[in-house]
């Protein structure tokens, strides 16, 4: 009988730390897009990536071309 005063207090003390997260989740905004990293997965970064090299091509060819014209 002596243990439940014992497993009382200590039921209590992970019931509020366990409310004090919930609410420190809320509050830094965890739960506002729950679709969003899983969803992410399904999308292919790649086309992303051989945009931004193409993109640094065209302007390294760019630069290239303008200082043979200079020359």
């Amino acid at each position: 009988m002596s243990v439940i005063y014992i497993l009382i207090p200590i039921a209590i003390l992970l019931t509020a730390i366990g409310i004090y997260i919930f609410f420190w989740a809320v509050k830094t905004e965890q739960f506002d897009d729950l679709e969003k990293q899983g969803m992410s997965i399904l999308f292919d970064d790649s086309n992303d990536k051989t945009k931004e090299h193409k993109e640094n091509n065209s302007e390294d060819n760019a630069l290239t071309s303008q200082q043979e014209k200079q020359k």
